[in-house]
């Protein structure tokens, strides 16, 4: 179903991390650790300035992949991970995309299932990794004949 598009990439989007929404971001997740909310404990921390959250690139907008097309409903979060070279630092810049890593199909009780791996990637204004992070997405046989009309 998405064969044709593995290794696709979409063109890199520049993202801020925004102090006031690494603060929602973390009240939201419920974790207000002092590095990612107090300005005076990440000036006074290894990093000289306050971190995100490390599942704060979720919000980041990564472009659009080309013929990747997913229904807004109806998917099936399968895993989600991610890797860091270093933190991300409140008022840095970030520049994001996504790459299709593989696409497969297996048989499962339910029917045929669609298994779509994607990575993403921040990195600095230098082109540096900043983290990646992968994801697999299942497509249950239903939404897959849904998105062949």
């Amino acid at each position: 179903m998405f064969e044709e598009i593995v290794g696709r990439k979409s063109k890199k989007v520049k993202n801020i991390v925004e102090r006031g929404l690494v603060k929602r971001f973390a009240e939201s997740i419920g974790d207000l650790h002092p590095i990612f909310i107090d300005e005076k404990k990440g000036k006074e921390s290894r990093y000289g300035e306050n971190i995100a959250p490390p599942t704060f690139p979720r919000i980041f907008n990564y472009g659009e992949v080309e013929g990747l097309t997913l229904p807004k409903k109806g998917l099936i979060h399968g895993e989600q991970t991610y890797h860091y070279e270093r933190p991300l630092l409140v008022g840095e810049e970030v520049y994001c995309y996504t790459e299709v890593k593989d696409y497969f199909e297996k048989s499962g009780n339910n029917g045929l299932m669609g298994f779509l791996l994607t990575r993403r990637y921040g990195e600095d204004r230098e082109g540096n990794l900043i983290f990646t992070e992968g994801s697999t997405v299942i497509i249950n046989e239903a939404v897959r004949e849904a998105m062949k009309v």
